[in-house]
């Protein structure tokens, strides 16, 4: 298909994914499901061409069929990509083959869009990292697209992960903890971590087995040397005895401020993949429950919504950048709020912009821990969870979370009250707020998009009345107003 447009991202992701769908299967006797890709190219001329795979041949990548097949004679210096599919980076096709991010460097692509990344958590992001070490600048498909592309690549999908690490490891390196972990050994993994895992995936084999150690080198956890297995940096943070021994940057710090002024700290040192059990224990055993006081009657709520606090802290632990060694990931809980800390700006290209409006595309820092957590029912396969937990917050009638960046943490808050929105505003701006204003505040806390007539009617205020608040609200920063006349909306900033 050949037509010319110009360049709107978000046309050109939904043509890429309509082209996806018509990705011609290979017949295999193995059961294997193939991926459904599709590729869209913009020339510098405004022409585009689209390819699936399978289009042409049976097994050919959509890359391949659109550059080499499609525009083989072509000049496409300067072309724009849009792929559901994170290309194939170099070292993961067997030879004399060509990766296809090899084959749009030299195809001189100026900009790529990927849907999903590579499902295989010892090769994800390594096609993405070799385009932009290449000068290439990559971007991710909208958030809700990416959902559609897993949808039709269900099957795919889950055979993937199974048989993830099976291919030949890629040479491009995201982390220096991919490599084997200097002086360890398999004995420095901590069997009570290593049962938790296998018990919540529900493995078969037994701990320790050739079996359940295969999985462990296929998922990037455990190194082959020498015809031996050793463990990796990633293997120690996951399964390690003491991890923060080996790395400072290892675990989690946590704190606790009463409302009567004392406060309390632990360290938690232990392998991650038991430091949510353990941090939920802490909190149940130490916080007092919270009350709703807006009602008449005392209704009794759990002294935080540990699901939203397992999802940051999980979270928060997968995405760091362990690169930054001299901090690690903190959470700390007060009367109002919870707030989760982790090193490292959000992985690129996502911006904190996307995550504060929860829109933000699927994508891991450290693949490799995000495929034990999600294995574990602890993480989305490939996101950040933001939106569960806006979902959740929403639900609870909760102010929705904030993201901030105080350099070098990444922080999200969560609240911990409907009131908690008001009172952890900058002391400068709460005292320039009127009671009714402040009221006003605490409800559109829980909001994302709003109309001045839906604020009006909620908080039973005249119309003037609420244009006033609003008036007030922009000039602190509050809310940004959006459209116009009839389409006009006030998006809330939670600042």
């Amino acid at each position: 298909m050949q037509r010319k447009t110009e360049l709107e991202p978000r046309a050109l992701m939904k043509l890429a994914i309509e082209v996806m769908r018509q990705s011609v299967s290979e017949p295999r006797d193995d059961g294997k499901a193939s991926p459904k890709v599709g590729a869209v190219l913009v020339k510098p001329d405004g022409a585009v061409v689209t390819a699936c795979r399978g289009e042409l041949r049976h097994g050919d990548h959509a890359e391949y069929t659109l550059l080499e097949r499609k525009n083989r004679d072509s000049r496409l210096d300067g072309s724009v990509l849009f792929v559901t599919l994170e290309p194939c980076a170099p070292g993961a096709r067997r030879d004399p083959k060509v990766d296809c991010a090899e084959r749009i460097r030299l195809a001189r692509t100026k900009e790529v869009w990927i849907g999903i990344q590579d499902p295989d958590p010892t090769v994800a992001r390594k096609g993405i990292e070799h385009l932009k070490n290449n000068g290439i600048e990559v971007h991710i498909f909208d958030r809700d697209l990416q959902e559609l592309i897993e949808q039709v690549n269900k099957e795919f999908l889950a055979q993937a992960l199974e048989r993830a690490g099976a291919k030949k490891p890629v040479e491009i390196i995201l982390s220096s903890l991919e490599n084997r972990f200097p002086a360890a050994v398999l004995t420095d993994f901590a069997d009570e971590a290593l049962s938790v895992y296998r018990e919540r995936v529900g493995i078969t084999e037994p701990v320790g087995s050739d079996e359940f150690n295969r999985r462990l080198l296929q998922q990037g956890l455990l190194k082959e040397e020498d015809g031996r297995l050793v463990p990796t940096g990633f293997g120690i943070l996951v399964f390690g005895r003491e991890p923060r021994r080996a790395m400072r940057q290892a675990g989690l710090l946590g704190a606790i401020h009463y409302p009567n002024g004392e406060h309390e700290r632990k360290e938690f040192d232990e392998p991650a993949v038991m430091i949510p059990d353990l941090l939920e224990k802490w909190l149940n055993d130490k916080l007092p429950n919270v009350f709703d006081r807006s009602k008449m009657q005392r209704e009794e709520r759990p002294p935080l919504p540990f699901e939203m606090v397992r999802e940051a802290v999980v979270n928060a632990l997968i995405h760091r950048d362990y690169d930054i060694e001299g901090g690690k990931c903190q959470i700390v809980v007060t009367e109002d709020a919870v707030t989760v800390s982790s090193p490292g700006t959000p992985p690129p290209p996502i911006t904190l912009e996307q995550l504060q409006s929860f829109t933000a595309p699927m994508l891991s820092r450290n693949p490799e821990l995000h495929f034990v957590f999600a294995r574990m029912g602890m993480a989305e396969e490939q996101g950040l969870g933001i939106r569960s937990l806006r979902d959740r917050a929403k639900e609870l009638g909760l102010p929705l979370p904030r993201y901030t960046w105080d350099a070098p943490y990444l922080t999200l808050t969560l609240y911990r009250s409907a009131e908690a929105a008001v009172k952890t505003l900058d002391q400068v701006v709460l005292n320039s707020l009127s009671k009714s204003e402040q009221q006003g505040w605490q409800w559109l806390a829980t909001k994302e998009t709003i109309t001045s007539n839906e604020y009006a009617q909620a908080l039973r205020l005249p119309y003037r009345t609420a244009m006033n608040h609003f008036r007030r609200f922009q000039e602190l920063g509050l809310l940004e107003k959006t459209g116009s006349g009839r389409a006009t909306q006030y998006r809330i900033l939670h600042p």
